[in-house]
């Protein structure tokens, strides 16, 4: 069936497809609309879940985990400041091994206040061992929701999922989707049952306190989890494209990439714009193209491998700024290729904070300046675009 809705809504029609059973929630802009429909749905009797409404996001995914423990799935949505308010809960949720999937509206963080989209408040989240998908489209928003529960609910995994859709250009902006047949859904994704959880008369500890000669065993056997989940989501897409008919790229989507002279690598909604600039600037014979990170947990380093060996220049756009070198994106990916055999030229361009457009003329500026550095070698200086009185690169 398809229907013409937000990512927000979409948000909760993938929570309704996966069945989600425990779902706590807590308003904030923009993400309001998605638990407002699910409780829609459970006051109608067309979801059969638990709707918890609580005080905060903290108390939120505190919920979350404490259902998930239990063996529930489980399913909350939150932006900003709710997440940044959820930062130690989320650890608690990863390193408990609990599958918690979540919708993330990422917006600005304050002062000023914003409700605009940019990236800072799920890249603050990056090492808090939870995976994370940023979706272009609001279709890719639901269908990732009930790929991610896959994913997360393997027994080799046991890791939540963020499932992040740009606040406003995809929570508020409507778009036909395809709402998968509920049976069809079921098949694919089959109910919870977890190997290790707490039940009456089997009594055992959760998050107990250990020594130090046992703490690193348990953060390394995540790390393998994270490792695992790689070529998890990878097969796990696969199976759903054969199910539903659609695929996103894996980790790391291309576009025109296969003999393009120079990539510009970026996440969220912003690809989409990407790809019209890329098929503008193919008709004028450049070799150029889109490599859109999908995963940013977990990482895609053999993908930016591979594609280092394509390209001549790189452009990492980023719509945050962590205070370090550089955006998180082009820091991550530069590392990532240090000891790869062909390394291109690199440049970071920092736009579209607060919600500020990247419109196609600065994405063309970007690709023009990044073939020229394939001339002149990597620029470790971020740029900063369509800033005040800084200079523009295309009127």
């Amino acid at each position: 069936m398809r229907k013409v809705m937000t990512g927000n809504y979409a948000s909760a029609y993938g929570a309704k497809a996966a069945r989600a059973e425990v779902i706590p929630a807590y308003p904030i802009t923009p993400q309001t609309s998605i638990v407002e429909k699910l409780a829609e749905f459970v006051s109608t009797g067309e979801l059969k879940a638990k709707f918890v409404p609580v005080e905060s996001e903290h108390s939120a995914m505190a919920a979350c985990v404490s259902a998930s423990i239990l063996g529930a799935r489980t399913y909350t949505a939150t932006s900003s400041h709710g997440l940044a308010l959820m930062h130690e809960v989320l650890m608690w949720a990863s390193n408990a091994r609990l599958p918690v999937v979540m919708t993330n509206v990422s917006r600005a963080m304050a002062p000023p206040w914003s409700v605009w989209a940019d990236h800072m408040d799920s890249v603050a989240e990056r090492d808090t061992g939870w995976m994370q998908f940023f979706c272009e489209s609001n279709q890719e928003v639901l269908d990732t929701i009930i790929m991610a529960y896959k994913v997360c609910e393997s027994r080799g995994i046991m890791l939540p999922a963020m499932i992040i859709e740009d606040a406003f250009i995809l929570s508020h902006t409507s778009e036909p989707v395809d709402v998968p047949d509920q049976d069809t859904v079921d098949s694919f994704l089959p109910s919870y049952d977890p190997e290790i959880k707490l039940e009456i008369g089997k009594p055992m500890g959760f998050g107990s306190l250990v020594r130090p000669d046992q703490y690193m065993e348990f953060r390394y056997k995540s790390m393998l989890a994270m490792r695992e989940a790689r070529d998890r989501i990878v097969s796990v897409e696969d199976e759903f494209r054969q199910a539903f008919g659609r695929s996103y790229g894996g980790l790391l989507d291309e576009y025109m990439c296969d003999d393009a002279e120079v990539a510009l690598v970026a996440a969220g909604s912003v690809a989409g714009t990407v790809r019209t600039v890329v098929d503008k600037l193919r008709a004028k014979g450049m070799k150029v193209g889109l490599a859109r990170i999908r995963a940013f947990r977990p990482f895609p380093f053999q993908e930016f491998q591979s594609l280092a060996g394509r390209v001549s220049g790189m452009a990492v756009l980023d719509r945050s700024f962590t205070h370090g070198a550089a955006g998180a994106f082009f820091t991550e990916i530069q590392g990532a290729l240090y000891d790869a055999p062909k390394r291109p030229a690199m440049k970071n361009y920092i736009a579209g904070l607060g919600g500020r457009d990247i419109t196609p003329d600065v994405i063309e500026g970007i690709f023009e300046d990044i073939l020229v550095r394939c001339e002149r070698g990597s620029d470790p200086e971020p740029e900063w675009l369509d800033v005040a009185g800084l200079p523009r690169r295309r009127s």
